[in-house]
């Protein structure tokens, strides 16, 4: 707790706890760097179940892989300094736990799309299985963002 503790203090932590207009900002930046995220995603695993056909899977694909990448990296960026604004609390809500093993096991599926869509007229059914469990784990991740503060 002592380490949590000390992030609490580090000059720009405090700076960004007691401005008026920095802390928006990036929560502000979170938000929609989750946003773009999750649309990226979504749009990705309704095209591997069959939804959206009228661009080419591997086009749309390799074009919002990249944004959710880049938006992936703004969200834990912006993550990590909304965390260390109130790092001892965070570590102790459950909600917040839970949502952080939501974002692993959300990585871990997405290798593992990675992995399965080489080949994916042999992994068909596996690559859908994928792609709701992207679906579903990517929702519970944004419903316990929006929960965090309630608990």
């Amino acid at each position: 707790m002592e380490f949590l503790q000390a992030i609490e203090q580090i000059g720009p932590v405090r700076l960004l706890k007691a401005s008026f207009f920095v802390y928006p900002v990036v929560n502000t930046l979170h938000i929609a760097a989750i946003g773009t995220l999750f649309g990226s995603v979504l749009l990705m695993d309704l095209s591997v179940l069959g939804a959206i056909r009228s661009v080419p899977h591997r086009i749309l694909v390799a074009l919002l892989r990249r944004a959710a990448l880049a938006a992936f990296v703004v969200a834990v960026l912006t993550g990590l300094a909304l965390f260390s604004v109130q790092a001892t609390d965070y570590v102790r809500n459950p909600v917040f736990l839970t949502k952080l093993g939501l974002i692993l096991l959300a990585g871990l599926n997405f290798f593992a799309f990675l992995a399965l869509d080489r080949r994916p007229q042999e992994n068909a059914a596996a690559l859908r299985i994928s792609a709701v469990a992207s679906i579903l784990l990517w929702s519970g991740v944004l419903l316990d963002g929006r929960f965090i503060g309630f608990v």
